[in-house]
Order: C-alpha cells, then structure tokens, then sequence
C-alpha cells in the first residue's frame, strides 16, 4: 500500500527540533526505540482499510512525535511517587510509614552528594567505626550502655537472637509468639537465628514463674516481645518487666525485648505504650526496636543495652549484611537530635500528627471541603477517629474531624478511585458509604495540593 509512506523515516524524524528535545530528556536509545514503536503502531493503523487513506505527511510525523513523547514520558515515570496520607493512619505501613522531619531531610541533601567519614576515624585517620555517628545520641536519650544500628527491626531482632541465641534455646512466652505483619512471625525468626524456641504459659496467662522453670543448662535468653499490633483482653496475666528480669538475673540468663516501635518519650496520647528508657531503667539486657515508626526517623533497626552484649552483636558477622547506609545514619541522627532538643514534638512529623487536635484538623478540614467545586459532590465535616497504625499502640484511637464526600452520580469506591488517579494522588478510606479524608495525616505543606487536587474533580 502506498499509504505508509507518509510516516516519516528515523532519520528524518531525527532532524526534527522536537525529536531533539526527546533525545536531550530522555537520552537517544530510548528515544530511538520509542518512534520505531510509535511509528510501527500508526502503520498498522494505517493498515486497516476503515481507517482512512488520507493521512498527510506532516499529520502522520506530528502522531509519530506526540505517541514517542508519552511513551517516554510512560517509560521515565518514576515508579515511587509522592501521595497525600488522608487515611488518618499515622504510621501507614504501605505509604513508606514516618516522613521525615525537616532537619533529616536537610542531612540527607548534606551528605548525599560527596565522601564523608562513614567509617573513617577524622583523629587518627584510620578506620573507624559506623555505629559511632548514632551510638552517643542513642544512649543518651535511651539511658543505654551501647547502641548498633542495622537496616530494620526485623533485622535487628534476627541479629540479636543470632549473636547471643544461636544453637541454644530462648524462652518465650506462647502469648507472644504472634506475627507482626507482612509475614514477620517470631518462630519463623528465632528458627532463622539458629536457637531453639522453649514456649512457656498459655496463650492468655504466663507468670514469671513460668519462666523460671523453664531454665535449664541450654538456656541463653529469656525473650520479650512487645505486643505492638495486637491486645488480649479478659482473663489474662503477663509478668512485669522487672519480675522477667528479676528472672535472668536469677539465673544469670540475659532478657532480651523485641520492643517494636521505638516510642521514646511519654505522650499524653499513647499511655499505654512503653518507652525504650523504661525498658532500660527496668534492666532488660537487649532491646530492639525501629527507627521508623514511632520514633519517626529512617527505616532502621536499633538494638541498645548492656555494652558485652551489645558489643556481642556488634562483631558478629551477620552484622555487615544487615548494617544500614551512611543516608540512613544521616537521618537518623539528625532526628535524634530533634529529641535531644527538645523540639520532636513540633519537628518530628509522626510526633507532631499523633499531638494534633481535633480542633486543628478540623479548621483544615473545612478549608480543603470549600475547595471542592464539583457539582455532583456533597462535603460534611464529622466525628471520626485516627489511628496509629504500623503495628503500634494496638486499639489506641484518637479523636479527629474527618471530610467526608459523597458523589451523587458515582459509587464511593469510583469516587476513592478518581481521588487516587488525581496529582497527587490522594488515598482515602470509605466509612459509612463515604469516603473520609482524614487531614491529621496530610502534611501541612501539602494542604495546597490537596485543595489543588480536589478543586480538579
């Protein structure tokens, strides 16, 4: 047929000042494959005889030119994007769980782009040691003898069990031996580490003495494992922290805790969540936690407590496999130094969403409602509730204002759709036949785009 001769040749399309463009962004190999692929598609378009035979010349290069463009700008999209958290869950798990203060941010742009003394020692120049950039902040806030940071708290709990378990049995209680999320299960862990599991009690009652009788000469390490996602209520018994390490210390067998979440001062809001320094003030020996959650830093895992064991650890060879980059120790100890200050509360913005007031959310609240300009959506602002999320303070609600849209031509779950199809995305939750915008979630600095986005329905 005569009719592909009007799609120009790759080397006519070359010459062309917008093909150029597409060359300087997005680089000439894939700029190349992106017009034989658009050119390909119009050609058989041109194939099919209901199509038309009429197509010019230059109407077929600017087809070829537009289709290459948005294959490229397809192919480029960056796969991890920027959302707007309105679910009202603080620590969402799925959406990259704590976004970092600013003052991390700022460490992270520092260090990022050059060489910096990771594991160098700047006094004598020679090596030196990683853990030391996070190690004296770590005590200081915890009360701990040392500290080793690794990659997460899945991580740090596997090492810790394998350095001071391996090939001899840990005791735990049978009503914490639960799966944390994301397949994350406690016996999936300590057979990993190499030591044998010995469960004592029952699933709702275990007593210290439960413990204690269960020592024997194979016993390296009594474990602990805070219940961060789930609650058992009625009927039930858990020894206090300082009976279990009254325990160890008994027996001479080191108490390791598996505290999860990594909450570092006492809030109004969360009573009922320990803090690292309560477990160290208690006596426990080992204590692992995250970087990322409650405590609203990096995704890291953080293992403090007495300096031969921590030490143990430390050396253990595991410990390079699971060690974090120098980003992560950038971050984390421009938060921890948040703390230190005193200013986590108004800087850290995990710490500072969970403080939030009803009152608060709710002026932001209506703000964002009078954007909305689309006809066939009905806004309210009501009652609702927040949560911590993250496998944190189990059952702990907080009180919230929540915008609520309902479309009159459109299931919720279309609206909830349309919503994450917008730029930014926005995610949502459904309730009562609603979708709920829930604003202690959303990012101050983001209130702009979410009136913005939702103005654009």
């Amino acid at each position: 047929m005569a009719i592909p001769r009007a799609i120009p040749s790759i080397d006519q399309l070359l010459q062309r000042d917008a093909v150029r463009g597409l060359i300087a962004s997005y680089g000439r190999t894939a700029t190349l494959a992106a017009l034989r692929a658009a050119a390909d598609d119009l050609r058989a378009r041109l194939a099919d005889a209901s199509t038309g035979n009429d197509l010019a010349a230059a109407d077929a290069t600017a087809q070829v030119e537009t289709a290459a463009g948005a294959r490229l700008e397809r192919e480029f999209k960056p796969s991890l994007r920027a959302v707007i958290n309105a679910t009202g869950v603080v620590v969402h798990t799925n959406l990259g769980r704590a976004p970092l203060a600013a003052p991390a941010i700022s460490a992270i742009t520092e260090i990022a782009p050059v060489f910096t003394n990771l594991e160098y020692d700047l006094a004598d120049g020679g090596r030196g040691r990683r853990d030391t950039h996070a190690e004296p902040r770590l005590c200081a806030l915890t009360g701990a003898e040392a500290a080793v940071v690794v990659n997460n708290n899945a991580a740090a709990t596997l090492l810790a069990l394998t350095a001071l378990g391996s090939g001899r049995e840990v005791i735990v209680s049978r009503g914490e031996l639960v799966e944390i999320g994301g397949g994350f299960r406690v016996p999936d862990v300590l057979a990993q580490s190499g030591a044998a599991m010995r469960e004592v009690g029952t699933t709702n009652r275990t007593r210290a003495a439960d413990y204690a009788a269960a020592i024997n000469e194979r016993t390296a390490l009594l474990l602990r494992v805070h219940p961060s996602n789930f609650r058992i209520e009625g009927f039930t018994e858990r020894p206090s922290l300082t009976s279990l390490v009254a325990v160890g210390r008994r027996f001479g067998v080191p108490v390791v805790e598996d505290l999860g979440s990594g909450h570092l001062v006492d809030r109004d809001e969360l009573p009922a969540e320990p803090t690292v320094r309560a477990s160290v003030d208690a006596g426990v020996d080992v204590i692992c936690f995250s970087g990322d959650k409650l405590l609203g830093g990096p995704q890291a895992g953080i293992v403090v407590g007495r300096d031969p064991l921590v030490g143990k650890i430390r050396r253990h060879p595991l410990m390079r496999a699971l060690r974090s980059d120098k980003l992560a120790y950038a971050a984390l100890d421009a938060t921890l130094r948040e703390y230190a200050a005193g200013r986590a509360a108004d800087t850290v913005p995990v710490v500072r969403m969970i403080g939030l007031r009803p009152d608060e959310i709710d002026r932001r609240a209506r703000a964002a409602a009078a954007a909305v300009s689309a006809s066939t959506i009905d806004t309210e602002i009501i009652d609702g509730v927040s949560t911590i999320g993250g496998g944190s303070a189990p059952g702990r609600e907080l009180p919230t204002r929540l915008l609520a849209l309902r479309s009159t031509t459109a299931p919720p779950e279309a609206l909830e759709a349309a919503l994450r199809a917008l730029t930014p995305p926005i995610v949502g939750r459904i309730a009562q036949d609603r979708v709920v915008l829930d604003l202690r979630t959303v990012l101050p600095e983001q209130d702009e785009a979410l009136k913005t986005a939702l103005a654009s329905l």
